[in-house]
């Protein structure tokens, strides 16, 4: 959801209220919602605007139309908005609070027109949250404090032994810490999840502070009060299950595709060379959700040879309700089950759920299947840089810690953790605007 401003009539001030909803195939609608500002009826007219447009909405937006999603709120403004605060800042005096707010205002605005719809909701659904959930930690083990005393760089095993921490525990929260483009705010996200952020304080100190390792004892089952693991906890409620999907399908809308030319070589890395046969499969999506990674391989590559496969439980492939025929659909449960033999095997966001011990088990099932020489394992996951991390990345981190005891990994951790399954990586793709990388491995 976006708002913008907007000059209305006699004097009353519009408000464009943008909302996206997400359909199965991952694409966004839109809807747009005026409320008049300063006026007593304002509530019924967004009532009836909200009537009338969610009827026409999906005629003005189809579902193949992202794009409202991925554009700035309102860049007609921004011109004009630069002007003002360079008008501003010609008369700023740090000493006066009325300039101050003035000029904080126009920044705001500023920011809010330059913002796309996308990136608000992943404001407010991973960056605050996770904020939040740092500074309360932190602020329960008087480790802000503790930092402020001391002069200049630290190291995070030096501050993790005198605090009584685990030093990859400090090193997620310190890295989530000193991102500075991230808003304060109230934290605002779905129900399935945001007991856990809240509860993570709690949990590190009846679990001393430990880094979480064991799905089954993170955060969540303290703030839901649950015995069930997160994936058990979406399924038992068939609404947040389905969400959860849907979602998987919006977290790749305005990202780089590993599948762009400017990406990854698809075909000199996977059509050329492929053996062909009547039943050779081409990519197999291990827990690919709905299908929206390897429906758009096939939208990309219509003409590519071999069998397209999505594997996923029984739970999530029966509730797919559009995806091309082409795709096969594969109930399957990488913990157990061995899988057909393929040019290409490819997991987006799965490995980063588990933990290193988890992800070995998975790792060695599909590795079963991989032919030397030929099969090639793609992992679309994050891959956070020593310095610089990328907001959506180290927020991404603490959720992954508080919800599944698990995390984003950095090239040394994801370098480990092949070689101890006995794959080497080959390339670490990624471009230059991208969050997320493609690492391209094979047997050892």
């Amino acid at each position: 959801m976006s708002d913008t401003s907007v000059p209305g009539t006699n004097g009353v001030k519009k408000i464009v209220i943008r909302v996206l909803s997400s359909d199965q195939k991952g694409s966004l609608e839109t809807t747009e919602v005026f409320v008049e500002s300063g006026n007593s009826n304002a509530s019924e007219h967004a009532s009836e605007s909200v009537t009338t447009l969610e009827t026409n909405g999906a005629d003005k937006f189809s579902d193949e139309d992202v794009s409202i999603a991925l554009k700035a709120a309102n860049v007609n403004a921004v011109p004009g908005l630069i002007d003002e605060i360079k008008a501003l800042n010609k008369t700023f005096d740090r000493d006066d609070q009325e300039a101050r707010l003035k000029l904080m205002a126009k920044a705001k605005s500023l920011w809010q027109s330059l913002e796309t719809p996308r990136e608000t909701m992943l404001r407010h659904c991973w960056a605050e949250p996770s904020l939040h959930c740092a500074l309360t930690a932190g602020t329960s083990k008087d480790l802000w404090t503790y930092l402020v005393k001391l002069d200049g760089p630290f190291k995070v095993a030096d501050v993790a032994k005198a605090k009584n921490m685990e030093p990859a525990l400090l090193e997620n929260f310190t890295k989530s810490m000193a991102f500075t483009f991230i808003n304060s705010g109230y934290p605002c996200i779905s129900g399935a999840c945001i007991n856990a952020l809240g509860k993570f304080h709690e949990w590190a100190d009846l679990n001393s502070w430990k880094d979480p390792t064991d799905i089954a004892n993170s955060p969540l089952q303290l703030g839901y009060k649950t015995q069930k693991t997160f994936f058990e906890h979406l399924h038992a409620s068939p609404h947040y299950g389905q969400m959860f999907h849907l979602h998987m399908g919006g977290y790749r809308q305005g990202r780089p595709s590993w599948m762009d030319a400017d990406f990854f070589p698809v075909r000199e890395k996977l059509l050329d060379g492929f053996e062909q046969s009547d039943d050779a499969a081409l990519l197999l999506d291990i827990g690919g959700s709905f299908g929206h990674d390897i429906g758009e391989f096939n939208r990309k590559f219509p003409n590519a040879p071999g069998r397209l496969i999505l594997q996923d439980l029984p739970v999530v492939i029966d509730q797919i309700t559009r995806l091309d025929a082409k795709n096969e659909r594969t109930p399957y449960d990488f913990f157990f089950l061995r899988t057909a033999c393929a040019r290409a095997y490819y997991m987006h966001s799965v490995l980063h759920d588990w933990s290193d011990e988890t992800c070995l088990k998975i790792l060695t099932t599909v590795m079963g299947a991989m032919k030397p020489g030929y099969s090639k394992l793609l992992i679309n996951e994050n891959v956070i840089p020593s310095t610089g991390a990328q907001w959506e990345a180290t927020a991404l981190d603490v959720m992954m810690l508080t919800l599944l005891a698990s995390r984003e990994r950095t090239e040394e951790n994801w370098q480990s953790l092949l070689g101890k399954a006995g794959l080497k990586i080959t390339k670490i793709w990624t471009v230059a605007n991208g969050v997320e990388s493609l690492i391209e491995s094979e047997l050892a």
